[in-house]
């Protein structure tokens, strides 16, 4: 069997529809989606976007397999400030799924994804658009996270706890 491709002119819906599958929690489903609008229009950036988001969505379940997917798909994006915006994102909600997991050194783990996308955001801060707050935002969330959750780096320097993907 083979994929069937969409019309180029059914993108606009099919975008909208990717949007509400990602507000129904259904994040896979948004992502095909999105994978079905890129085989016909690659470029496509508002897809791009929603892929990386429907991507991360997953990072709970299945972070080995989804970083790797989302850090290539920010390639793709035009503009500098979102490749920086988006990578931050990509770390941020890796960092999220590491709290989620159990083990001796996901806090570390979690810990170096932060620092990681506040680097990202900070990079993107030096470029947003004119009254575009978003990468302040997401750093001030990560260093909440942080304090909230009284995360810190490892302190075994010889042997510091490996990201879930680099």
């Amino acid at each position: 069997m083979e994929l069937k491709k969409i019309l180029k002119d059914s993108i606009p819906h099919a975008l909208e529809k990717a949007r509400r599958y990602r507000l129904l929690n259904e994040p896979w489903q948004a992502e095909s989606i999105c994978r079905d609008i890129l085989s016909v229009d690659p470029g496509n950036q508002l897809a791009i976007h929603t892929s990386l988001l429907a991507i991360s969505d997953q990072f709970i379940t299945s972070t080995n397999t989804r970083y790797p997917r989302a850090k290539d798909l920010c390639e793709q994006l035009e503009d500098p400030y979102e490749k920086l915006y988006y990578r931050g994102i990509i770390e941020e909600r890796t960092g999220n799924a590491a709290l989620k997991r159990t083990g001796p050194q996901t806090r570390y783990i979690a810990y170096n994804h932060y620092k990681k996308a506040m680097e990202f955001y900070e990079e993107a801060e030096a470029q947003r658009p004119d009254e575009n707050e978003d990468s302040v935002l997401r750093w001030n969330a990560c260093l909440r996270a942080i304090e909230e959750f009284k995360l810190v780096s490892s302190r075994d320097v010889e042997h510091p706890p490996q990201p879930f993907m680099e």
